[in-house]
């Protein structure tokens, strides 16, 4: 009884944590907006040597959402586990929470781009919406900020230090998310703890 008492709290620890990286993610999202939109008004108001800000506060915003991600992600797979756990216990499948999200919002243990996966859905489609908004915001970006310093030696750094994090955030973000090393963590020790049935 113990035992199942300390798997409820748990996955009422789990499903907060769902509803906080849900709430994040969107806050996330927000600020970059405005943080970019704030800047291209700065830019467009006459300092426009701002417009270099533009394309990494958009990579900023594609990192920071994707960890999000990776923590609601976290918290989706231990609560699954949890709920697998207690409807073991409890001899019948009450809890089905983890199969509903699975079913409607994105699949786990399968590859995926943060949460673009084979399963495609509404929250696979919104994610994707604020993909191509992201990437189409940093793309006029370099375009604004190029232009600022077309011709300076700074423009081989500027093209240099955004090339490098770009690529060295779409390499880990590949390595994590697509090919499932993140996932892999979680489901190792899960699958240990929490036999699946």
């Amino acid at each position: 009884m113990a035992t199942t008492t300390v798997a409820q709290q748990q996955l009422r620890r789990m499903r907060g944590m769902t509803a906080l990286y849900h709430r994040r993610f969107f806050a996330d999202v927000w600020l970059t907006l405005f943080a970019w939109l704030g800047v291209l008004i700065a830019g467009d108001f006459g300092a426009d040597r701002a417009f270099i800000a533009l394309p990494f506060i958009a990579l900023f915003g594609a990192v920071i959402t994707a960890f999000d991600a990776s923590y609601l992600i976290f918290a989706r797979h231990y609560a699954a586990a949890l709920e697998r756990y207690l409807n073991d216990r409890l001899g019948e499948r009450v809890l089905v929470a983890g199969e509903l999200e699975d079913a409607y919002l994105f699949t786990l243990r399968s590859p995926k781009v943060v949460t673009i996966g084979r399963n495609f859905t509404w929250f696979g489609f919104i994610t994707l919406f604020f993909t191509v908004l992201g990437s189409a915001g940093f793309v006029l970006g370099v375009h604004l900020g190029l232009q600022v310093i077309e011709g300076q030696p700074a423009t081989w750094l500027f093209l240099g230090v955004l090339g490098a994090l770009t690529a060295l955030s779409l390499a880990v973000g590949l390595w994590w998310f697509l090919a499932g090393t993140g996932e892999r963590r979680l489901t190792g020790i899960l699958d240990e703890a929490f036999p699946l049935s």
